[in-house]
């Protein structure tokens, strides 16, 4: 039987913070392309689940994630991918396309990725949402208090994030409030929303079928093979990123 795809941010250990001037450490890793498609020029819609998010307490991380969104998309954090680029797939800058917050139906305290999926399809459907193109990308923010699983696994016991492709054919990334020490890393909501928020837009553009576009099978995706080991670009914490060319993570 062949292994689960490696898709998702493992919760945080001390040993992996990243300290400026210090070269970062990684395993081996070699990423190969498997053939599936790639998010050339990746459209960004951020999806807010849930009446919590209009808490008037909320809104400056609101702004924070979509400001970061605007701006990670056409930024040199894009660029660095086109080594990852095929013969005839070529990525370039994205776009940020909007945001909208769903309160109807609200989140359980504890979601299955079926129901988040079900979640994204009945709102596209009903034209809450943009229709999906060859290169959407969901962000799908859940707030305080909410734990996603999938499959046998919890937010804030085994991941703080991940990204797939729904039945229908929608690309999307789940990514949890950090509401536990191992999903913060040691940095306030933000940062650390921001950071695994780079980590999975990374990997859904180089790897939008988890394990078909480019992959490493003992390491994972881009992202999985540095997770936790973060940067700062343009004012906003990310995630650096392995580079087969560099044989390191940048």
């Amino acid at each position: 039987m062949t292994a689960r795809p490696i898709r998702i941010v493992p919760l945080h250990r001390p040993s992996e913070l990243f300290v400026p001037g210090r070269p970062a450490k990684a395993p081996a890793a070699q990423l190969t392309y498997r053939g599936g498609p790639l998010l050339t020029s990746v459209q960004v819609f951020s999806v807010f689940w849930g009446a919590a998010w209009q808490d008037p307490a909320q809104q400056s991380l609101v702004q924070g994630l979509n400001g970061f969104l605007q701006f990670v998309v056409s930024s040199a954090y894009l660029d660095q991918l086109s080594e990852y680029n095929t013969p005839e797939q070529a990525i370039v800058h994205g776009r940020y396309t909007g945001t909208a917050t769903i309160t109807d139906p609200a989140p359980a305290s504890s979601v299955s990725d079926s129901a988040i999926q079900q979640m994204l399809e009945r709102q596209v459907a009903r034209k809450s949402l943009p229709a999906a193109t060859p290169n959407s990308l969901y962000c799908i923010w859940l707030p305080s208090g909410v734990t996603v699983v999938s499959g046998n696994e919890r937010s804030c016991q085994v991941f703080c994030g991940y990204h797939d492709r729904s039945p229908a054919g929608f690309y999307y990334a789940v990514l949890p409030y950090p509401d536990c020490a191992g999903c913060l890393g040691g940095l306030g909501p933000l940062d650390a929303l921001t950071s695994v928020a780079s980590h999975e837009l990374a990997e859904a553009i180089t790897d939008p079928v988890p394990g078909q576009g480019w992959y490493d099978d003992s390491n994972g995706e881009i992202g999985d093979v540095c997770a936790w080991q973060n940067k700062k670009l343009g004012g906003y914490v990310v995630q650096t990123l392995w580079s087969n060319r560099a044989k390191a993570c940048v």
